[in-house]
């Protein structure tokens, strides 16, 4: 009984969290708009449609993790946004959080892949209807939807600025 209370634990935590991102980048701050101005300056095309992809998936995959429905797929959510963020926003500033850096998505990412191959445990949607993608088949679908759904995503839309090329004095 201790690990499905921790796996609910961990399932409300970082789907209250991606809720939280989601309702933010939707009506924080500068709202839609500001969203879309700030993937555009990461790079990607199409702002306004990546501002809404992202807050339909992280409220979406946030939601699903809380009630512990489709857990795999879920997880799988979280792991592409985070490998979206981690690689675009944080990774040129190095590690640390407090730079800035991947820590944090990192983190988030590994728990989800963590929750996807342990399940999400008796106090959830999935053993309520006898769902059970747990263990490498569970971790598999997160991190391989995961990937391709990076993948596809950079691939379509990002556009990369070119690096600027300082000229020669002399």
């Amino acid at each position: 009984m201790e690990a499905d209370l921790a796996l609910l634990l961990i399932r409300v935590v970082v789907g209250g969290t991606m809720i939280a991102h989601g309702v933010n980048h939707w009506l924080g701050g500068g709202r839609i708009e500001g969203t879309a101005r700030w993937f555009g300056g990461l790079g990607l095309r199409y702002g306004t449609l990546q501002a809404w992809l992202s807050v339909v998936t992280e409220i979406g995959a946030g939601a699903l993790l809380v009630l512990g429905l489709l857990t795999a797929p879920a997880c799988a959510a979280v792991i592409s946004v985070m490998l979206v963020a981690g690689a675009l926003a944080h990774r040129p500033n190095g590690f640390f959080v407090f730079k800035d850096g991947y820590e944090y998505v990192l983190v988030l990412a590994v728990v989800a892949l963590g929750l996807a191959m342990l399940g999400p445990g008796r106090v959830s949607l999935d053993a309520a209807v006898g769902i059970e993608v747990t263990g490498w088949a569970g971790g598999g679908v997160a991190l391989g939807v995961a990937v391709v759904a990076t993948a596809g995503l950079l691939a379509v839309c990002w556009r990369p600025r070119p690096a600027r090329v300082e000229s020669e004095v002399g």
